[in-house]
């Protein structure tokens, strides 16, 4: 009979090596006569084995399949019925997943990671996007750009006073799109912020670790090096790195750095892991309920016009600059500045060219901000070369003898009464809520402004030999800085919320967007909704 030859290895018996090998113990041990007891470790040992014909290797039992899960999920997001969540009473009821809404369903959720709290969170648009576009690695400046276009409806009622204005109405809203630069607002060109200067700086660098704020985007690229030091030098000593959120760290230890650019799909995504919520989308909030001067929930409408009440001891309203009054007014909450002094940011662009001999072989990304100063009451940015400040991997950038340089202006607009948004009866959507209408024009003051701007563009050309070509207006409403109608303050009469956000006259009814901003200067608004956001949120969680 022909034999195997078995190495027992440590711990190793006649008994488990016969039932390893589907071997007779009386078999084996006549074939090792040597071997004195079935249950002696015989580690090293050569072991005696029979060796098996086809026949007795198919009835050799064999191990079991691996169990499988029948556990789905029909989405890569959690998302919640509306049927379900009409069900439920929320602790806090959110509508909007911008940047406002994304950044207090986070805090919320670390907040209360370990509480009993429901939280509930609604999007009226669908998902368009699962990220940030410029995350994604087919997507460039001009596809980007033309999507926006896509994605994005003109504003109706904004003709012909805010005729850039368009609304994106989508999971993650505009912050799938946005331009990334987290200036902090320089509260001190901004009279009476009603918010504590120091509480500011502490929920500002809140606002920075969320968002992985850096510095380190552009710098020791030789473009950007190169240009800093001349308007360093040359009379813009407040020139620094443009701020940029954007996660920087590589991808190691198993650890996915694949998020890179911040959108509200941050948020969402760190909320996730931390504690349940539910989410629904293309559900759109017609109307807050309100019980004896408090907030009790949000009637909601599907695409099939079907009406849910959400039931909520909180609600946040974080719907946009021009969707949150329009249901505050429709709702038939009172105050006398709902809508009203709403305001943006003359923005002029101007393309330039620079030599491409003073840079290295390889010049990098530019991107260099200007802050703004009391003589110089306006924020610039310089960004290139060409639509190469930020491009796929997967895109060849071209070599080009002169550098494409575009230098991008922000005017700031003072907040009037005048300025604003109002309900149009004439003009109803099919949800039963009337479209807004937006009345908005330039001072005389900030006409005056737009011809300093054009002289410090001079100013910025001799300082760093970039060649500027004709400066432009982009057209009012194109820039997605608005803000201001559903202003914070102390005083009724020229707010809607208090210094929390906490909308006066009504418990428990909150704004989280860019309309509670009362003046936003010359910066983006975006990292200050962030940090107003967090603070609202903590505020919320002291009182329940």
């Amino acid at each position: 009979m022909a034999l195997r030859v078995w190495v027992a290895r440590n711990n190793d018996t006649l008994r488990s090596i016969a039932d390893q090998n589907h071997v007779s113990i009386d078999h084996l041990m006549t074939l090792n006569p040597s071997i004195e007891h079935l249950d002696q470790n015989i580690a090293g040992k050569l072991v005696n084995l029979p060796f098996l014909s086809e026949s007795d290797m198919r009835q050799a039992a064999t191990p079991p399949t691996c169990p499988q899960s029948s556990e789905y999920i029909d989405n890569w997001i959690p998302l919640t019925p509306l049927e379900t969540m009409a069900e439920e009473e929320y602790d806090v009821l959110i509508v909007g997943t911008g940047a406002g809404g994304g950044t207090m369903l986070w805090r919320l959720c670390e907040q209360w990671r370990n509480s009993g709290k429901r939280i509930g969170i609604i999007e009226r648009g669908s998902i368009v996007m699962p990220t940030h576009g410029r995350n994604l690695p087919m997507m460039n400046r001009t596809r980007l750009e033309q999507y926006y276009r896509y994605i994005s409806d003109p504003l109706q009622g904004s003709f012909p006073e805010f005729i850039g204005a368009r609304e994106v109405i989508c999971l993650g809203g505009r912050t799938v799109f946005w331009d990334l630069v987290s200036s902090r607002l320089d509260l001190s060109l901004i009279p009476e912020w009603p918010v504590p200067i120091d509480e500011m700086e502490t929920y500002y660098a809140m606002a920075e670790r969320i968002m992985n704020v850096t510095q380190e985007y552009a710098k020791d690229s030789s473009l950007t090096e190169n240009l800093l030091n001349r308007l360093q030098q040359g009379g813009f000593p407040e020139s620094r790195y443009m701020p940029i959120a954007a996660d920087l760290q590589p991808t190691k230890f198993g650890v996915v750095h694949s998020d890179v650019f911040f959108s509200s799909f941050s948020l969402l995504a760190k909320a996730s892991f931390l504690r349940p919520f539910d989410l629904a989308i293309n559900a759109r909030a017609v109307q807050v309920l309100v019980d004896q001067g408090r907030a009790t929930g949000v009637k909601v409408m599907s695409p099939d016009k079907s009406s849910y009440t959400l039931k909520a001891k909180t609600v946040v309203l974080s719907a946009s600059t021009y969707e949150t009054p329009r249901l505050l007014l429709h709702s038939g909450i009172e105050g006398e500045a709902i809508g009203h002094y709403m305001t943006n940011q003359v923005f002029m662009l101007a393309p330039g060219k620079v030599s491409r001999r003073d840079f290295t072989d390889i010049p990098g990304t530019l991107a260099i901000l200007i802050t703004a100063t009391p003589e110089k009451p306006y924020q610039i940015r310089l960004i290139g070369p060409s639509g190469f400040d930020w491009y796929p991997s997967a895109e060849e950038k071209p070599f080009l003898e002169d550098l494409e340089i575009l230098l991008l202006c922000f005017g700031m607009i003072a907040p009037r009464y005048e300025n604003g948004v109002s309900l149009n009866p004439n003009r109803i959507d099919e949800y039963g809520v009337p479209e807004i209408e937006v009345v908005f024009s330039f001072s005389d003051e900030e006409q005056a402004e737009i011809q300093k701007m054009l002289g410090t563009v001079n100013q910025i050309s001799s300082a760093t030999d970039i060649i500027f070509g004709e400066a432009c207006l982009v057209p009012t409403g194109d820039l997605h800085h608005t803000s201001g109608t559903c202003r914070m303050g102390n005083d009724p009469s020229t707010s809607v919320t208090d210094p929390y956000g906490q909308v006066h006259g009504i418990s428990g009814l909150y704004v989280a967007d860019n309309s509670v901003l009362p003046f936003i200067g010359s910066g983006n608004p975006t990292l200050t909704t962030v940090a107003l956001a967090i603070r609202t949120a903590d505020h919320i969680v002291t009182l329940t």
